[in-house]
């Protein structure tokens, strides 16, 4: 049977592929056939690299997004991280409008001491007084992260990838222009693109 269908036609070959793919090679020297073949092989995989950071985020968000509303209690909160096995989830109002962000560590937060604190705060705290900054409350609008940082379906993955790693968070809600969610996008989405390079 013949499947010289089923791969996908490699990507074109940009100047800035070639460039790139120049630089990769260890040292100058004449071209062998051998050595354009190890040239066209480097600049193809930044070809590939390339067009998968230059898709948007509505082509790899998830469409179906664990929500919890600003009233809903810690308890409930934690049950429904647990149950769909995530570690955070947008705030929203009643019209689909991102209000902030829940995560597991917000949740921790009210139980231990938070990152960043230093031991000053840690004695403070051990004595009865309360940690800096430290939230407290019994719903999520009390705890959730706030305002929560978003993308537009438009976005490009190269950027998104940069403000996740930029904030250090795991999960960007994704709005339209009217601020309802409409999907989220997990660093795990992005590895995923990247794998199938």
């Amino acid at each position: 049977m013949d499947h010289t269908h089923d791969a996908a036609p490699p990507p074109a070959l940009s100047i800035e592929d070639r460039q790139a793919a120049l630089r990769d090679m260890p040292t100058y020297m004449d071209i062998t056939p051998a050595d354009l073949q190890t040239l066209y092989t480097l600049a193809l995989g930044h070809a590939r690299a390339r067009q998968g950071t230059a898709r948007v985020v509505q082509e790899i968000m998830t469409t179906t997004v664990v929500t919890l509303p600003p009233a809903a209690d810690l308890q409930t909160a934690a049950q429904v991280l647990a149950e769909h096995h995530v570690s955070g989830a947008p705030v929203v109002d009643p019209t689909g409008v991102v209000l902030g962000v829940v995560s597991e560590a917000d949740l921790l937060g009210l139980v231990g001491l938070p990152r960043g604190h230093t031991f000053r705060d840690l004695l403070r705290h051990l004595l009865g007084d309360p940690l800096p900054g430290q939230k407290t409350g019994t719903t999520v609008a009390a705890i959730m992260t706030t305002p929560a940082i978003t993308v537009e379906p438009t976005t490009p993955i190269r950027a998104a990838a940069q403000l996740l790693s930029a904030r250090r968070i795991k999960r960007l809600p994704v709005v339209n222009e009217a601020q309802h969610l409409v999907g989220i996008l997990a660093r795990a989405d992005i590895v995923r693109v990247l794998s199938t390079l």
